[in-house]
């Protein structure tokens, strides 16, 4: 494993120095302040919740945000299974224990399944998130796609009686030509008796970043970059309560697009040299994300001695990708061969509906039954917007989803279980493919299934402080068909025969302990998830795409905590360990470890936090990757499965004052401003021989993106 160096030494020592400090300081008997979720379809009680949940706060999104504005990078931060940031526009190898997160704004959902495009990440501006509900591990609570957890974002509300208003300003930059980073910001929030209203709108730009030494970072000019790009988000929510009913709706209109002004230069290997860019402008236009959010609200919480929530909701989502002259693309009754730039565009509008009815004491005392109804309609297709030629067909899903859940709490103890009966259909016009694959007429069909959904577990609350979980629960996705019906190259084929639309049913044991009290927090827990039905694409000797259903095993454990030793000084810390393995097809041994698409390596995270001043606090933070060399030798057809990482370890520091005019933010990233090619590049670019490590050539050179160098940034908020 990667030894850290001596900085990242300290931090980890100051840790567990502090951590003595306060379990010398207080007792581990005091009050327990109650952390309440709502990611469970309604509001509970992480100490009633029997999984592994995490929260995180506003105050740790600001401290994090101070240092980088990115959502994933936060979430690898406070979650332990979350892989690393890719630092891109695209998330691709963002994964959650090394399986895909369900991502929700509000509870809406924003990952798109049926053709998954990897840019769920950037849906919403940072600065109206309040906190972010993480339930890890399989779960169907909020429907399909959440095989490995549910990553739910809630937006900000206004708390206090009256009319305020706020203006942020945001800067970064590495002292280097066009690398400035800027954002600003307007809040406002006016709360009245029973009404409510918050809109908010912000403008960004942001520059072009440089590594450890000194290069220009790569620009990834064909799935989307956070560099050398604008952003705009708009975002109003209305509510009103009447008595014991509340009606609200919510609206978020997000923008992110590329400017063009770069383009990449690849990678090389005889200089060590990784991706870089330079001035000049790709062919097409910059890749971009254009996404609008809708949600009307209705709760009732007393209606018949229980509560009822109903929300209505529309997502329109598109992401367009930048222009290449790929083989694919080519088509001579356009131009001649390699002439051809084009480039492609998910779009996906989903609309719905979920019904959830809450009883406690139903029947007996202590025993809560819960109900509901969800329904989505997703409509998601793949063209070349330059050409307008379709890519994949429209996918239309439709899926209809009654649920029941019991909770029985009788004393210390609380039992909860429940089934999701999920009954959908896929419908697929008929189509004609790209030239590349024979401009091949595909019937149109429906393909449907019917399946049910459980989970049941139990929490022990066996002290005030102490408590322990057991839990199975299964989540569900589908598999990416997209990929198949884009890629047929043979006559006579039909939708019905193309793809088994069996789905992805995976289960998640976990076993684990938690302890919360006035001195801080801890838990720690085993996993264990499988899916028998994986998917994994492959062609077959007739020359379709399909989707060998293979086998996936991830087991892994995680522990996370914090402890503080008085009100102005705390540490914190975590540690992941994945370890998920499959198999080269159907029916093979499960002898392949999963590589950076699916899973990201040992992290540990470790920090301090010190209130040195009243008004004044101060964060610094170090999260190490450790090495990760896998599959030696290993391929299937002419795919390298083979991978090889070089871990590093990365510190940050996060400051803030609130000040006469404002509160003021300091945020270093990378501060020993360490030179370091990112985990997913790093292990899925390189080729390697199949015997030891040393690297050979770049499988893509286009793709060796760098890490940003030492980054500072300074922000201050007005309020008034």
């Amino acid at each position: 494993m990667t030894a850290l160096n001596p900085l990242t030494r300290a931090v980890a020592l100051a840790c567990l120095a502090l951590s003595g400090s306060a379990a010398m300081a207080q007792s581990a008997e005091e009050p327990i302040k109650e952390v309440v979720v709502t990611a469970t379809r309604n509001s509970k009680s992480v100490d009633k919740i029997p999984g592994a949940v995490t929260v995180i706060s506003q105050r740790e999104l600001e401290a994090q945000y101070l240092v980088a504005d990115d959502p994933s990078a936060a979430l690898a931060a406070y979650i332990p299974g979350y892989a690393p940031s890719r630092q891109k526009m695209s998330s691709t190898g963002e994964s959650l224990r090394g399986r895909n997160a369900l991502i929700l704004l509000d509870g809406v959902p924003q990952t798109n399944p049926l053709r998954g495009g990897m840019r769920e990440g950037y849906v919403a501006d940072t600065a109206i998130i309040e906190r972010v509900e993480v339930i890890n591990g399989a779960s169907a609570m909020q429907g399909m796609g959440a095989t490995g957890g549910i990553v739910n974002y809630i937006t900000k509300s206004p708390k206090a009686e009256g009319t305020t208003q706020s203006v942020n300003v945001r800067m970064s930059s590495q002292l280097r030509h066009d690398s400035l980073d800027w954002k600003t910001g307007y809040t406002l929030q006016h709360k009245s008796g029973d009404f409510d209203l918050l809109a908010f709108g912000s403008v960004q730009q942001r520059g072009l970043g440089y590594d450890g030494k000194g290069r220009p970072l790569g620009i990834e000019a064909v799935q989307g970059d956070t560099m050398d790009s604008e952003g705009t988000d708009l975002f109003f929510k209305i509510g009103k309560n009447f008595g014991d009913q509340r009606l609200q709706l919510t609206v978020n209109r997000f923008r992110m697009e590329g400017d063009g002004d770069y383009a990449p230069v690849d990678a090389v290997y005889a200089t060590g040299t990784p991706t870089s860019s330079r001035p000049g402008r790709p062919e097409g236009a910059p890749p971009r994300n254009k996404v609008e959010t809708t949600s009307l609200e209705y709760r009732h919480n007393a209606l018949l001695g229980g509560s009822f929530n109903a929300q209505l909701f529309k997502q329109d989502f598109a992401s367009l990708y930048g222009a290449t002259n790929t083989s694919t693309f080519q088509d001579v009754r356009i131009l001649p061969v390699t002439k051809l730039y084009d480039q492609s565009e998910v779009v996906a509008d989903k609309y719905g509906a979920k019904l959830t009815y809450v009883r406690p004491d139903t029947l007996l005392k202590g025993l809560e039954f819960t109900a509901g109804l969800d329904y989505l309609r997703d409509r998601t297709k793949q063209w070349l917007a330059a050409t307008g030629r379709t890519w994949v067909p429209t996918l239309d899903f439709t899926s209809l989803a009654p649920f029941t859940q019991l909770e029985y709490e009788i004393g210390q103890l609380t039992v909860r279980g429940g089934i999701r009966h999920e009954d959908a259909k896929l419908n697929v016009d008929t189509y004609t493919t790209l030239a590349a694959y024979g401009n091949r007429l595909v019937q149109g069909g429906e393909r449907s299934f019917t399946k049910n959904v459980k989970n049941i577990g139990a929490v022990w609350r066996f002290s005030q402080n102490w408590s322990a979980f057991v839990s199975s629960a299964e989540g569900f996705g589908l598999p990416d068909v997209g990929l198949v019906l884009r890629a047929v190259n043979k006559p006579g084929q039909s939708v019905d025969k193309l793809f088994d639309m069996e789905p992805v049913i995976t289960r998640n044991n976990e076993i684990g302990v938690n302890w919360r009290g006035a001195m801080g927090s801890l838990g720690a827990s085993v996993y264990d998830s499988r899916s028998k039905l994986g998917t994994a694409l492959r062609v077959n000797s007739a020359g379709i795409g399909q989707l060998d259903r293979v086998p996936t095993t991830v087991r892994g454990w995680e522990v996370s905590g914090e402890l503080r030793a008085s009100k102005q000084l705390s540490a914190f810390g975590s540690y992941a360990r994945t370890m998920g393995k499959t198999a080269t097809t159907a029916g093979a041994p499960m002898d392949v470890q999963l590589g950076a698409r699916s899973q990201g390596p040992d992290k540990l995270v470790a920090g301090t936090n010190w209130q040195f001043m009243p008004k004044a606090n101060l964060r610094l933070q170090a999260s190490t990757l450790f090495d990760r060399d896998i599959n030696i030798g290993r391929k299937v057809n002419t795919t390298q499965l083979e991978e090889h990482f070089n871990g590093y370890a990365l510190i940050d520091l996060a400051a803030s004052y609130d000040s006469p005019w404002g509160k003021l933010g300091i945020g270093i990233e990378n501060l020993a401003d360490r030179q370091y090619v990112g985990y997913y590049p790093q292990s899925v670019n390189t080729n390697y021989p199949a015997t030891a490590g040393q690297k050979i050539d770049y499988k893509d050179p286009s793709g060796q993106y760098a890490g940003r160098g030492r980054t500072l940034s300074v922000s201050l908020t007005r309020s008034f």
